[in-house]
């Protein structure tokens, strides 16, 4: 099981010098992981918010192990041929680090932008996205992805939706929200082993915990990556003190 941070990019955190600080210090205390949220704009509207894309770059170029990626990215209102450029120059400026997180979103970056907001139809441009992104990432652009066959995607999924776990079972990891408990997760990993081939590469399913929650039963019931979640508004040196008591 690997373990790794997940923080939102906001306020004092919107800061990319202060994430790429954060980051440094998690790969020197042994974490497996940085993953960022990737949103346009956070309640309440004046709130500063980062681009993680550009964090991560900052991030990558400073470390030399971590994991990392956007957590989650809407396809449904990105122009895709722009976010494998993003992902390939990503994965390269990483060595290979890179994992795409997607999903469909929050309604707060859609409605406010003019972007599709039913979900029906995110859901599709999702499906439609990530087919196209797997052919770009195969051989459509060059320079080829450092990982091969694909970069790793990870589908987020909320509980008890069934359908988006289906979805992430095409591809290599799901990251299900709002979770009631290591029990759903088992449920969850069951159905994930049933639905996929055998022999296919290994399947990641990945949860959020809270600074200092006991991991093991999280581990017990499938988990093969377990991110440590921030609360907004917490200090830049709270969060150090998390970070520098380890994984």
């Amino acid at each position: 099981m690997h373990r790794g941070l997940y923080l939102a990019p906001f306020d004092r955190l919107a800061d990319p010098r202060l994430l790429v600080e954060l980051a440094t210090l998690a790969e020197s205390r042994g974490w497996d992981g940085v993953f960022l949220w990737d949103r346009i704009t956070y309640p309440p509207l004046n709130r500063a918010v980062a681009d993680p894309w550009v964090a991560l770059s900052a991030i990558a170029l400073a470390t030399d192990t971590l994991r990392l990626g956007p957590m989650i990215t809407p396809l449904s209102r990105r122009r895709v041929q722009k976010v494998a450029r993003e992902t390939i120059t990503l994965d390269h400026l990483s060595n290979g680090r890179l994992t795409l997180g997607v999903g469909l979103g929050n309604a707060d970056d859609f409605e406010a932008f003019g972007e599709v907001t039913d979900p029906r139809e995110q859901a599709r441009m999702l499906d439609d996205g990530l087919e196209r992104l797997d052919g770009y990432w195969r051989g459509d652009f060059h320079p080829l992805p450092v990982q091969r066959p694909r970069i790793p995607v990870w589908v987020a999924a909320k509980w008890p939706n069934r359908r988006p776990i289906r979805r992430a079972v095409r591809w290599d990891g799901l990251f299900p929200i709002d979770l009631p408990g290591t029990e759903q997760l088992a449920e969850i990993a069951q159905e994930t082993r049933h639905a996929r081939t055998s022999g296919e590469d290994p399947f990641d399913l990945v949860v959020e915990v809270p600074p200092g929650a006991d991991v093991r039963p999280w581990e017990s019931a499938g988990a093969t990556w377990v991110l440590t979640g921030i609360e907004l508004e917490t200090p830049a040196d709270k969060i150090r003190e998390v970070i520098e008591s380890g994984p």
